[in-house]
């Protein structure tokens, strides 16, 4: 299995990335690459996120962002709020809400990581979303071999 590498772009950025990845490119220090996991497992990581910040029902798919590229897939604007929303959300008692996900996101079937490694992904994951203004033309993009 390959890898799924996550990062922060305009399109036309995306689309370059997008390209250097299929070519085998380096990863790009600001991106987070994970490997052995696909685009679904992200998705997976966006429904338990909803979940967890209590925005459930919104559309977590992602999306093909252009023609040119069937390995480049877009973050809905939803997902990429309650990722962000991970890293300030507050609950009632004593849990920890990025926790209780990433450790949720472990324990998916065929996931190739424990609930630690899991942690430093999410927490990383969610500081990319946070970083996403939607007053610009930035987005979050899933690039999957």
């Amino acid at each position: 299995m390959g890898f799924t590498e996550i990062f922060v772009s305009t399109h036309d950025e995306a689309l370059k990335r997008a390209a250097a990845l299929d070519g085998g490119g380096p990863a790009a220090p600001e991106a987070l690459r994970i490997p052995d996991i696909t685009d679904f497992e992200v998705e997976q990581l966006g429904d338990l996120a909803g979940a967890a910040v209590h925005a459930a029902g919104a559309d977590y798919e992602l999306a093909m962002v252009d023609v040119t590229s069937d390995s480049l897939l877009g973050v809905p604007p939803a997902m990429v709020r309650a990722l962000a929303e991970l890293l300030s959300y507050e609950t009632e008692g004593d849990g920890n809400v990025l926790e209780d996900v990433a450790s949720r996101w472990a324990a998916e079937e065929d996931m190739p990581f424990g609930a630690e490694e899991a942690l430093g992904y999410v927490q990383r994951l969610a500081r990319l979303a946070g970083s996403v203004d939607p007053n610009t033309r930035m987005g979050l993009y899933v690039w999957s071999s």
